[in-house]
């Protein structure tokens, strides 16, 4: 990419005061023309320290502040007031690599190219369970694999005309704003490509119960996102949540308690109860059952 693009980087910023200066530090070191670049961080309202650590970067960053709960409501904000043509979301528990935002911006080059994703690690120093969240986040799958295919706003990267025709973050949904929002993109013609040099370490679940906790998060936003998108999941063969799926989850989950199963097998199993169980309460409260 020979003559640099102006770009914004957007990023929502919720009780992050932890690991929020770590993402900033590595945002500032971009291989990227500052005068090309804009860093948006939004606070959605934050109640811990996050505004002190803001404060600190004044005049490096572009703060702005979000009352409305939910990433997609502060990211919409961010592109109200985002000047860049090309748009890159990150989350404030990442530390992007020095060349990331050249990468993740480069396969939008094609104006027929509506959405880039990049590979999502672990911060290192990392444990198995941590190193697991790699194949709950892995990309290369959710892109290249997954019909229809979504992209993870933790390291995503569209022109700012693209997300505008699409219509933006829908603010309703509080989490799977992404999968929703890439499945209207995709539905518009435009291509999802995944670009494995973009990379960007995430601070991922260090427990068990993490792992169960954000599958069952998964599981009930999944729910919402394919009700909305009912017949393009049906286009694809996916169906209503039906009871007699769970029989095999629950017989492979005593194993655990047997202590049969190895590291990686207990991470699956525990985010994948986490979001069966999601999905069934998601789909009860979203009336998507299919009994």
């Amino acid at each position: 990419m020979p003559d640099l693009p102006r770009a914004s980087i957007l990023v929502p910023v919720y009780n992050a005061a932890t690991t929020l200066e770590e993402c900033i530090t590595s945002l500032l070191a971009l291989d990227y023309p500052r005068d090309l670049l804009e860093l948006i961080f939004v606070d959605n309202a934050s109640t811990d320290a996050t505004r002190d650590v803001l404060r600190r970067y004044h005049g490096k960053l572009k703060i702005l502040f979000e009352a409305k709960r939910g990433p997609a409501a502060a990211r919409n904000k961010g592109l109200q007031h985002a000047r860049g043509e090309m748009i890159a979301f990150t989350d404030s528990d990442c530390v992007v690599d020095k060349t990331w935002l050249k990468n993740i911006i480069a396969p939008l080059e094609d104006k027929t190219v509506g959405i880039a994703g990049g590979k999502i690690l672990a911060k290192p120093p990392a444990s198995e369970i941590e190193r697991f969240g790699e194949q709950i986040h892995d990309h290369s799958k959710a892109i290249e694999e997954y019909k229809p295919p979504y992209v993870i706003t933790m390291n995503w990267a569209s022109r700012l005309s693209v997300l505008q025709e699409a219509g933006l973050f829908d603010e309703i949904l509080l989490r799977a704003e992404d999968v929703d929002l890439s499945y209207r993109i995709f539905q518009r013609g435009y291509k999802i490509v995944y670009q494995p040099e973009a990379v960007i370490y995430h601070a991922n679940e260090k427990t068990y119960s993490g792992l169960f906790q954000e599958g069952y998060l998964h599981g009930v936003a999944s729910v919402q996102a394919l009700k909305k998108h009912a017949a393009l999941a049906a286009r694809y063969g996916h169906r209503r949540v039906n009871l007699g799926s769970y029989r095999q989850i629950f017989s492979e989950f005593a194993v655990v308690f047997r202590g049969e199963a190895g590291q990686e097998k207990r991470c699956s199993l525990f985010f994948n109860l986490g979001k069966k169980a999601g999905k069934l309460v998601g789909s009860l409260r979203f009336a998507y059952l299919d009994l």
